[in-house]
């Protein structure tokens, strides 16, 4: 069985490190994908994929990306789910084995 995944997206949020109790380093980011074909009213629709990244994987991408920069990201999706007092929620996510930084959004100049 294969569990292999690339997207290219868009960075939705800026990205943010954080530490676990255990003491490693993970960040989540949000990628906007749009989807490469149109919808019944002739529209491109864009599917956001939740991304979770570790230790190195994670320090780079806070250290070099921002919103709106374009990234490619291989790795494994995986489900898992979390109970709250109200309900029970079920999430699929992208856990990064790999991030290429493809492109930075371009800084507006004052010229």
């Amino acid at each position: 069985m294969l569990n292999n995944t690339v997207i290219v997206g868009r960075i939705v949020r800026d990205p943010e490190l954080k530490e676990t109790e255990t003491g490693k380093k993970v960040a989540n980011i949000t990628l906007a994908v749009p989807r490469s074909y149109k919808n019944m009213e002739g529209e491109y629709e864009t599917d956001f994929i939740p991304c979770v990244l570790w230790s190195g994987i994670a320090e780079n991408t806070v250290a070099y990306c921002k919103v709106g920069d374009l990234v490619g990201i291989k790795g494994r999706v995986q489900s898992r789910s979390y109970e709250t007092e109200e309900t029970r929620h079920h999430v699929v996510e992208l856990v990064a084995e790999k991030v290429t930084f493809l492109s930075s959004k371009k800084e507006p100049t004052n010229e």
